[in-house]
């Protein structure tokens, strides 16, 4: 929506005659304004998604169901519902009040998008994972997941959901944990997508054009948002890696002068000193054994603001905290304001709504240890997507409205002494970039389903034809036909029905594009809630195939435009940083264990060994099991790799490894020796990169 009123103030602005006389056909204008609507298109129906999760936090069921169609079908399970007044109805009945009830919780979080526009550009079709954490603050507490079919249609200027299909695959009581839905095994559920459609989100237009009055300027403005989305949402995310970790030097470089933090219901933290003390109440710098701190950050909703000087972002926010004897939750929404400063992207004003804390000995069934004062909703940031009536609850308190940080940078002056054609290629070139960005979220989405479903061929499919993949504890497969051969050698050939699945969420994306939009680097978050039978009388749960989380990291993967279509160049999993043995005791009921004595190597090591063992990789595999040193699992520390400086000061991460992990040892597997450019690894966000990772960083401690 936001989009939609940003093009309208510059359309009304624009000279249909301003073309005169100038190096760029018409025509040439009317294809980059549909190719820039198209991108767009896809943004927007993400956001879709995302305002569905964040108005269910509130109970805001109507406004929830405005974003359906008048005759869309909601189905779930076996249950269908059509139109959107009954949708609208059965989303009351099943969320609870408007504004929910004083200690009620209803987060559901949505995430991992894959989503394909039509040829026509007028409909979309989504696949989406989800997990819902729900209490009545009386006692009763559950959890609930599945997979989202979705389809859309653009409707009077706007994306609608014309169809919503949600396939249960696991729920269960906060008391006892989940299991399957009706405790059977599992089947997979029906992709909307080919392999190839995977790493195509939008498919070459049908048709010429049609003709707009759009001019090269208002367009550089539109594509200028689009790659401003793209930064601001890099820093959210990196953000919340630091604070996994408790960087708290990193977290404070993203900020920019006279910053401040709101806690609500704690105070206000102003300046450098400020944040930093926010930021403590977590705990001193670092991790420490049995240390967790994850918060994990899920349908962040991007607004470029006019200008584009300023941004800001909105979504939801897990906490998953504990030391080594307590555990805890906490959800949250995060509010916060971005500014440009020095011609980087910083944080003016981050506001923290702190919606529950919970111990995880007694969840959030009963409201609690502590909550948000009822009444209060932390305010959006843009007005609702299809109606633009502004998003309130009657006698609730908007808070977070009034805002601190103005534009740092005078705005974004108008390209002089640069010709028409100039301009035109260095557009399409930095709508490359973000269309890009959406490319490699869909490949990368498409791999956790192809892997949870044991979709073998499929997902070997989506790599390059040069690409490799780390399979865990063993080392590098090269080429598809060894990924496919390791991961069924591993693992079999692909069941009708699963006993159990630990799923594999990757998101929270941190994703720098190449200068020519054609690669880039990625760094995803793995969030691995398990799943599956019943346990019998005396049957000892595990850490693969009973309720429970485990938590990793993909900190080095790449991607590829292969033959036009988006592939996955490399992929590394950094894992496990915690798991659970059970539901009940959680990540705090894991005994230590002395240090050396973890689980080694995988079998397949034996079975089919690798191209490259991971014995073989030096300080990059240290401490991770079936790779180097000493082995460290839960709850010792595993190291954390990035891929990327600090994206605002430049400060050099003490893991740091900018190039594909096989790449150092293996330099064919490089990317700049296949025809594709290095992504650039911060503080700059474009232009021509080529940091490769030096040999000194993968020199382990003593060794000559």
């Amino acid at each position: 929506m936001q989009r939609r009123l940003l093009f309208a103030a510059l359309m009304a602005v624009s000279s249909p005659n301003a073309l005169a006389a100038q190096d760029v056909s018409r025509a040439q204008l009317d294809e980059l304004a549909r190719d820039v609507s198209r991108v767009e298109s896809v943004r927007e129906v993400k956001d879709v998604q995302r305002f569905y999760a964040q108005f269910a936090q509130f109970g805001l069921t109507a406004e929830m169901a405005a974003l359906f169609t008048d005759d869309a079908e909601f189905v779930r399970g076996e249950e269908a519902i059509r139109g959107h007044r009954a949708i609208q109805e059965w989303l009351a009945d099943h969320i609870g009040p408007r504004g929910l009830s004083n200690g009620a919780l209803h987060t559901e979080f949505i995430e991992d998008p894959l989503v394909n526009l039509s040829p026509d550009g007028k409909s979309a079709k989504s696949r989406w994972m989800s997990m819902t954490m729900a209490g009545d603050g009386r006692g009763s507490a559950t959890i609930e997941g599945g997979i989202y079919e979705n389809e859309y249609v653009l409707q009077g200027g706007s994306w609608k959901l014309s169809r919503m299909h949600y396939y249960p695959q696991y729920e269960g009581s906060y008391a006892d944990g989940w299991t399957n839905v009706n405790d059977a095994p599992l089947k997979q559920f029906p992709f909307h997508f080919t392999v190839d459609e995977t790493g195509i989100p939008i498919p070459p237009p049908e048709g010429a054009a049609p003709a707009t009055n759009a001019t090269l300027a208002t367009l550089e403005q539109r594509i200028g948002a689009l790659n401003v989305e793209d930064e601001v949402r890099n820093l959210q995310n990196a953000y919340g890696y630091y604070v996994d970790r408790k960087m708290w030097d990193d977290v404070l470089d993203l900020f920019a002068p006279d910053a401040r933090v709101e806690i609500f219901g704690v105070g206000t933290f102003q300046g450098a000193n400020g944040v930093r003390q926010a930021m403590e109440r977590m705990g001193p710098q670092g991790l420490q054994q049995g240390d967790f701190n994850e918060h994990p950050l899920f349908d962040t909703i991007v607004t470029v603001d006019a200008g584009q000087q300023t941004a800001h972002t909105r979504g939801l926010e897990l906490g998953m905290k504990g030391t080594s004897d307590s555990a805890g939750w906490s959800f949250a929404v995060l509010r916060n304001k971005f500014v440009l400063h020095q011609g980087l992207w910083k944080i003016a004003e981050m506001r923290i709504f702190p919606l529950m804390e919970a111990d995880y000995a007694d969840g959030w069934g009963n409201g609690g240890t502590w909550r948000l004062q009822h009444g209060v909703l932390p305010a959006f940031t843009e007005p609702h997507p299809i109606t633009g009536q502004p998003v309130e609850i009657a006698g609730f308190t908007i808070s977070g409205a009034n805002e601190h940080g103005e534009a740092l940078d005078p705005p974004l002056a108008v390209q002089t002494g640069t010709g028409e054609a100039e301009r035109y290629i260095d557009a399409k070139r930095k709508l490359q970039r973000s269309w890009a960005y959406d490319g490699v979220v869909n490949v990368s989405s498409a791999y956790g389903y192809y892997l949870d479903d044991f979709y073998w061929v499929e997902l070997a499919s989506i790599f390059a034809e040069n690409g490799n993949k780390h399979s865990p504890f063993a080392g590098f497969y090269l080429g598809r036909d060894r990924i496919q051969a390791a991961a069924t050698t591993m693992w079999g050939e692909p069941p009708e029905y699963r006993d159990s699945i630990a799923f594999h969420w990757r998101f929270q994306p941190v994703i720098d594009v190449s200068h020519d939009g054609r690669s880039a680097n990625l760094r995803t978050r793995l969030f691995q809630p398990r799943t599956g039978l019943p346990l019998e009388k005396g049957e000892t749960p595990n850490y693969l195939s009973s309720a429970g989380f485990n938590t990793g990291m993909y900190p080095n993967d790449q991607a590829v435009l292969e033959d036009g279509i988006w592939r996955l160049w490399s992929l590394t999993i950094d894992e496990h940083y915690m798991v659970t043995q059970n539901w009940r005791e959680g990540w705090a009921g894991v005994a230590p264990v002395e240090p050396g004595q973890a689980a080694g190597q995988s079998p397949l090591v034996e079975r089919l060994p690798p191209d490259i063992l991971m014995t073989e990789l030096g300080r990059r595999a240290e401490h991770f099991r079936g790779g180097t040193g000493v082995t460290y699992a839960w709850p010792d520390i595993l190291p954390m790799w990035f891929h990327y400086k600090n994206p605002v000061s430049g400060r050099v991460p003490e893991y740091y490894w900018p190039d594909s992990v096989p790449g150092l040892g293996l330099p064919q597997s490089r990317l700049i020796a296949n025809g594709y450019q290095m992504p650039p690894n911060g503080p700059d966000q474009d232009g021509i990169h080529i940091e490769l990772t030096p040999p000194e960083a993968n020199e382990m401690e003593g060794q000559d």
